[in-house]
């Protein structure tokens, strides 16, 4: 069962609530939806988290916890799927949505030489924001769409084999 599997890796709800560090969300946090692990939960902290990866901001986790708090969907995984923005994939992929905002908006795509500098922040960005968020919202909610049919139809496809496997055990036991 996939549950099994994500359970492995996350931390436990007791471990998360009595962290200090959270007690500002105050009861919210108690909310046993946040830590379920079922189909809808888990296809829900998907589509929040690989949403959150894409959009060019900091404090992407933040964002995802929150929007998971308010969805009320698995909480841990919707954070740590933000991660697969990191700072290895992070250049590619707002490149291929800075290309897709451009796209759609009709804009052209410009060539762009980054350098960590005040000046190229100052010029450059402020030219190419507004593709670059477009593309990301827009490549974002594709994403997580795209991610919730998936774990939704996985989830579905997992246990019907997993039923019809022990209903082949039992009428093999049956026959025996």
């Amino acid at each position: 069962m996939p549950k099994k599997l994500i359970r492995r890796f996350l931390p436990s709800p007791e471990k998360i609530k009595n962290n200090r560090s959270l007690h500002y969300l105050g009861d919210r946090i108690h909310d046993p939806n946040l830590w379920h692990l079922n189909r809808r939960s888990v296809a829900g902290a998907f589509f929040v988290g690989i949403f959150c990866a894409f959009l060019p901001i900091p404090m992407q986790m933040l964002v995802a916890g929150v929007l998971a708090m308010f969805v009320r969907c698995n909480l841990p995984i919707s954070v740590v799927l933000v991660w697969i923005t990191n700072p290895i994939t992070m250049p590619a992929i707002f490149y291929f949505t800075y290309k897709v905002g451009c796209y759609l908006l009709g804009t052209p795509v410009s060539d762009i030489e980054f350098t960590m500098t005040v000046e190229w922040f100052e010029h450059e960005l402020g030219r190419i924001w507004q593709p670059l968020y477009f593309g990301s919202i827009i490549t974002g909610l594709f994403s997580g769409a795209v991610s919730y049919l998936t774990i939704r139809l996985y989830w579905r496809w997992h246990v019907t084999r997993s039923w019809n496997s022990r209903k082949l055990r039992k009428t093999r036991q049956q026959n025996d």
